[in-house]
């Protein structure tokens, strides 16, 4: 996306500061996103030129996960808080894909992840899709909105790939997964994805700081153990948290280590 393109008429859509779900856009070949963002993420990957692959893994981590939630779990719904902009192989697309009645809400703060979410990301007949502006520090909103479109009587997939990293303080972060998890029937699951520095040490914090103190969205390192807390009380299946390329990966694939660890761990 270019500056001369249309964008969604919206005073809060500020374009002269990076946001990252914009940059995540372009490290995964995107075109929605503006020259602020691309700067960015051209700045990124300078230090860290594998920055765009660990992206892809995630989403490929995604494709796995939901699979197993559908396939192996029986799930048949999905709360997906802090989506970022579409791409290929969405939730609600690998899902229904494989049971088309698969109903999907996502939650985004982000008023150009809405407008193109509304936009892009249509249903298959059967199932559904519902789009809600929200943020993560709002677990009360999304759970209230979320209500409108899922059944609370039956296991939902509660999806937070790349989202919680950007709360940068550690009560607001437990608390608020927390309490998504605790309203989740028995039998759902917690997806999580999150940045550390497990990968790339120094490098990686020291550009989580310029990024953060050059206005954009802030974003923090959490480690291993640190994200091993958000599953306490959880039955954290195997093989824990890991780097989003070791999570179960297809037989075929020979994908790197990766800066994103993830875990999926059943509720109850």
């Amino acid at each position: 996306m270019t500056e001369d393109q249309e964008f969604p008429s919206d005073s809060r859509l500020d374009t002269t500061v990076p946001h990252s779900a914009r940059v995540w856009n372009y490290w995964l070949g995107g075109k929605d996103n503006f020259a602020v963002d691309r700067a960015v993420g051209a700045e990124v990957i300078a230090h860290i030129p594998d920055i765009p692959i660990g992206a892809k893994s995630e989403r490929a981590f995604l494709k796995r996960v939901v699979r197993f939630l559908v396939e192996d779990a029986g799930i048949r719904q999905f709360l997906d808080v802090g989506t970022g902009l579409p791409s290929a192989d969405n939730t609600h697309e690998v899902a229904q894909s494989l049971d088309p009645r698969c109903r999907v809400v996502y939650i985004d703060n982000d008023p150009l992840v809405m407008a193109h979410a509304r936009a892009l990301l249509s249903s298959a007949p059967g199932g559904s899709c519902d789009y809600v502006e929200a943020d993560l520090r709002q677990p009360g909103t999304i759970l209230a909105s979320a209500r409108q479109t899922l059944d609370f009587s039956q296991p939902i997939g509660l999806m937070l790939l790349g989202v919680v990293n950007h709360l940068m303080d550690d009560d607001v972060a437990y608390g608020s997964v927390a309490q998504l998890v605790q309203a989740m029937p028995t039998g759902s699951y917690l997806v999580l994805t999150h940045s550390t520095a497990e990968i790339h040490g120094e490098p990686m914090l020291r550009v989580m700081r310029e990024t953060t103190e050059r206005g954009g969205t802030p974003i923090r390192a959490r480690t291993k153990v640190e994200l091993e807390r958000f599953f306490d009380g959880l039955d954290l299946l195997e093989p824990g948290v890991v780097t989003c390329s070791r999570w179960r990966p297809n037989p075929e694939a020979d994908e790197p280590e990766v800066y994103l660890f993830g875990g999926v761990g059943r509720i109850g």
